[in-house]
């Protein structure tokens, strides 16, 4: 826990010390409609860096995280170092995901998660360099919709699976419908207070 928690503040430290032209890049959206908290978007795509990795939602996100920031700084075929984007994208490894990174190719619900970093624009996936690590595939999120709900505190495996029912009922009471599992995104690094941690579920829409 203690390296992992070294190297989070050693990536973000790197960052706040490049001061406001190192900003965090994140995914691009449009906002279709918003009620509170809630929201519709429409995501641009973008390439992920992706792991899937086994045990419950905290010991996942070390895990994975641990794996994908080791890539971006620098254990890949060109040594090179990938600026870090914002969020950290974790969600249960289920059938869709086994379709399309072979490391995730195991029943649903088998305890394994998936967990993300997007990848800086400047990239596609013919010029990212190839990772040390085997366990990391690269893809293409497409464009596609998306219902989020934002929510502060810690995010927590109780947390994301409430907020993720709150979500699926808001998109259910539109009449749309959900596709896939939910995405829990974390956005701040590890000394931000709680109360305003920025952390969302994420779920695509079908329609």
């Amino acid at each position: 826990m203690r390296t992992l928690t070294a190297l989070i503040l050693a990536i973000f430290g790197a960052l706040a010390l490049g001061g406001p032209a190192m900003a965090i890049e994140q995914p691009k959206y449009a906002v279709v409609a918003k009620q509170g908290d809630y929201e519709i978007r429409r995501y641009e795509p973008y390439v992920v860096a992706e792991v899937v990795v086994g045990g419950d939602q905290g010991e996942a996100v070390q895990a994975g995280f641990r794996k994908l920031a080791g890539y971006i700084f620098g254990a890949n075929s060109g040594k090179a170092k990938i600026a870090m984007t914002a969020p950290v994208a974790q969600q249960p490894a289920g059938e869709k995901i086994a379709m399309t990174s072979p490391v995730a190719q195991r029943p649903e619900g088998a305890g394994r998660w998936s967990v993300q970093f997007m990848m800086p624009a400047a990239y596609t996936l013919e010029t990212l360099p190839q990772p040390k690590d085997g366990d990391i595939r690269f893809r293409t999120e497409p464009a596609r919709g998306m219902a989020a709900l934002r929510f502060s505190g810690v995010a927590r495996d109780e947390n994301y699976r409430a907020r993720s029912e709150e979500l699926r009922r808001w998109i259910a009471g539109r009449g749309r419908t959900p596709r896939g599992e939910p995405v829990l995104a974390q956005y701040d690094p590890p000394w931000t207070p709680w109360f305003i941690r920025r952390n969302e579920v994420l779920i695509e829409l079908a329609n």
